[in-house]
């Protein structure tokens, strides 16, 4: 049975040999630029390494929700192309333009402070981000011509140099993410009849990017999928030809045997049905195994695999395995490839009521990550 290193009492195992291989196989699926999204520490991966992983298959850019996390980037040595895209209110943009992070501008006055932080012989790099439906950040519609006017003076002045135009889709049904394309071309046109050549446009993330080939113009950002996990609920990763990178496993901290009708874990959710035995696994909510997949988070342990037993504690949580042999060291795999035997973290998102996205995020800092290349 697979055992844990010694001391070690939960670990992140991540795979940047399947970062590598998923982008690799999507940038030929899609066949335009990719960006590679690399926010929130690599969607729990590690910012650092997913980066790397990803340019090392062939991303042509990287992508980061905000400023810090792009500055954070370049402290570790990355130069490739880097976008940050949501601003604090009245944030300078100082820092990001002499560190080469492009912006995403989503409001006029975001666009003067990125002309702001400019100087004649360093232009910011900026891509307009338009509302196109989703209801979140962007330039609103009736702002379109003053804004995309404002940006073609600012670039003639060389102060800006606006290399792309992007939005995000809803992924609520086709006719709706259409009706998006649909509005995301009005707004090029505008763009185009202000003067602006962006020589970026982008829409798809990963579902679009996949599954709706109108929307992928000559770049995507491809988020969850380069992790190996599908942004769909139909289809697997396998079925996508994708390979999960993170494997979220624990060591078997406590074994006991208790009779029929004891009780497990607070609020005695959960009693044993007969003589049995109990494995204590010393991860919990605080290392972002949620909460709400209580009595229903998958485990495997020896091969075989069982949920769950009672409620997921801070920072453990126990499984009854009935009779099956299991010793204080075994490894227990919460989620990792379903391919090799495991639970995916769509199994644990459906145990939560919640998306796969969120399982890999959220997962703690007090979970240590293991980076290995397979």
């Amino acid at each position: 049975m697979s055992r844990l290193p010694d001391g070690v009492a939960r670990e992140a195992v991540i795979d940047v040999g399947a970062i590598e291989r998923n982008v690799r196989h999507l940038r030929a699926l899609v066949g335009t630029e990719v960006i590679a999204v690399v926010k929130a520490d690599g969607y729990g991966h590690g910012a650092e390494r997913s980066a790397r992983a990803a340019l090392a298959g062939g991303a042509d850019g990287l992508a980061v929700a905000d400023i810090g996390e792009a500055l954070a980037l370049r402290d570790a040595g990355i130069d490739a192309p880097l976008l940050a895209w949501l601003h604090a209110p009245n944030t300078s943009f100082a820092q990001a333009a002499a560190a080469r992070i492009d912006l995403g501008i989503s409001s006029f006055e975001q666009l003067q402070a990125a002309a702001a932080a400019a100087s004649v012989d360093r232009p910011v790099r900026v891509h307009l981000k338009v509302e196109t439906g989703l209801g979140r950040n962007g330039i609103a519609p009736a702002e379109y011509g003053r804004v995309f006017a404002e940006a073609a003076s600012l670039e003639r002045t060389g102060l800006l140099q606006v290399i792309g135009m992007f939005s995000h889709l809803s992924n609520t049904s086709p006719e709706d993410d259409r009706a998006s394309l649909s509005r995301f071309g009005v707004a090029q046109a505008g763009a185009e009849a202000a003067g602006l050549r962006p020589r970026l446009r982008h829409i798809a993330a990963s579902h679009a990017a996949i599954d709706l080939p109108a929307a992928r113009f000559n770049c995507v950002r491809l988020g969850i999928s380069i992790y190996g996990l599908s942004p769909f609920s139909d289809r697997s990763s396998a079925d996508l030809g994708l390979r999960p990178a993170m494997t979220l496993r624990g060591a078997v901290a406590a074994v006991r045997r208790v009779p029929a009708g004891h009780g497990v874990s607070y609020g005695y959710l959960h009693r044993t049905a007969s003589e049995s035995t109990l494995a204590l696994i010393a991860l919990g909510y605080a290392d972002g195994v949620p909460r709400a997949a209580s009595g229903a988070g998958p485990v495997t342990i020896g091969g075989r695999q069982y949920r769950v037993a009672g409620r997921i504690a801070m920072d453990q949580f126990v499984v009854d395995v009935g009779n099956a042999p299991v010793e204080v060291g075994d490894e227990a795999v919460l989620f990792g490839d379903p391919t090799a035997g495991a639970p995916s973290a769509t199994d644990w998102a459906d145990a939560a009521d919640t998306i796969n996205y969120e399982i890999v995020t959220r997962i703690g800092q007090r979970v240590p990550r293991r980076e290995v290349r397979s």
